[in-house]
C-alpha cells in the first residue's frame, strides 16, 4: 500500500490558544497559515484532543501521512505528561500519546512545548551551529528550559523551577510577575541578573538563549545583564514551538 506522504505538523498546546502548521524543514518555516483555535475553558485531555483533531483535519491536504508533533506545557516522559502547570490537572500522569494516537488515527509525538522551541533555536534559530551547552529560556507565564548539549536535547529540564532566594525562580523572574507587580525593565533585570547568574554557576553554559513573547522587547533588558555567558533573544518568537513540534516527530518517524 502506498502512502500519500507530506509535509510534518507541529501543534504547539498553549494555556490560551492551540496553534498548528505544516512545517517545511528545509527552512525552518510554516509551509501554510498557522490556523488557531482557544484553548477550551476546561483544558481537559479529551477536550484538547477535539481541537487538536480539527487543526490536523485542516491541514488534512497538505499533510497526508507526514508525522504529527504535539507539544504541552508540562514535562513529558514516554509519552505521559507528569506536570500541568498551566494546563488543567487532569493532565497530570496521564498517558497522553495513546489517547491523541487513537483521536487522530494516526503516530504522534508528545513533546514539552520549551524543549520544543529550544529544538527549533537549535536547528534554525538563535543556536545555530553552536557546540557545547545551550540553555534556551522562555520567558512567559513562567519560565521554560531546553538544555541542548551538542546538539542534543536533554528534555524535560525544567529550570524555570530552580528555588532561588527562597523562591521558586518563575515566580519572581517570569515575564507575567514583571506585568503583575507592574515593575521597570530595569528592576525586573536585576531579578534576571540573579536567576541566569545562578544557572551559569550550576551548568557553565556556552550560551543562553531568550525566547517568549517578551524576547521581542530584549533591547529593554538583555543589555543590563552582566553574564560571562553571551545571552541572545531567540530568533523564531512563538513559532518555535510548532516548528521544533514538527521537527522532532519527523526525526523520531525518521529513526522508527
Amino acid at each position: 500500500m502506498s502512502k500519500k506522504t507530506g509535509l510534518p505538523l507541529g501543534i504547539d498546546v498553549g494555556g490560551s490558544g492551540i496553534k498548528g502548521a505544516p512545517v517545511d524543514l528545509g527552512k525552518g518555516e510554516f509551509a501554510a497559515k498557522r490556523k488557531r483555535i482557544d484553548t477550551p475553558a476546561k483544558s481537559t485531555p479529551e477536550a484538547v484532543a477535539d481541537v487538536i483533531d480539527q487543526i490536523v483535519d485542516h491541514f488534512e491536504d497538505v499533510r497526508g501521512d507526514s508525522p504529527i508533533g504535539i507539544t504541552v506545557p508540562g514535562v513529558v516522559t514516554k509519552g505521559v505528561v507528569r506536570s500541568a502547570a498551566n494546563i488543567d490537572k487532569s493532565w497530570l500522569d496521564f498517558d497522553a500519546e495513546p489517547m491523541l494516537e487513537k483521536k487522530l488515527g494516526h503516530d504522534i509525538v508528545l513533546v514539552n512545548d520549551a524543549d520544543a522551541a529550544g529544538v527549533a533555536e537549535l536547528h534554525y534559530g538563535a543556536a545555530k551551529g553552536q557546540d557545547g551547552l545551550v540553555i534556551v529560556t522562555t520567558l512567559g507565564t513562567g519560565i521554560g528550559s531546553a538544555l541542548i548539549h551538542n546538539g542534543t536535547l536533554i528534555p524535560n529540564s525544567e529550570l524555570g523551577h530552580l528555588e532561588i532566594d527562597g523562591y521558586d525562580a518563575e515566580k519572581r523572574a517570569a515575564s507575567s510577575i514583571k506585568d503583575i507587580e507592574g515593575i521597570s525593565y530595569a528592576e525586573w533585570a536585576e531579578r534576571l541578573q540573579r536567576y541566569y547568574s545562578h544557572l551559569e554557576n550550576l551548568l557553565w553554559p556556552d550560551l543562553f538563549v531568550v525566547g517568549g513573547g517578551v524576547s521581542k522587547d530584549h533591547e529593554e533588558f538583555l543589555p543590563l545583564l552582566k553574564l560571562r555567558t553571551k545571552i541572545v533573544p531567540a530568533v523564531l518568537e512563538n513559532k518555535a514551538g510548532i516548528i521544533g513540534a514538527a521537527h522532532l516527530a519527523q526525526e523520531y518517524h525518521d529513526s522508527h
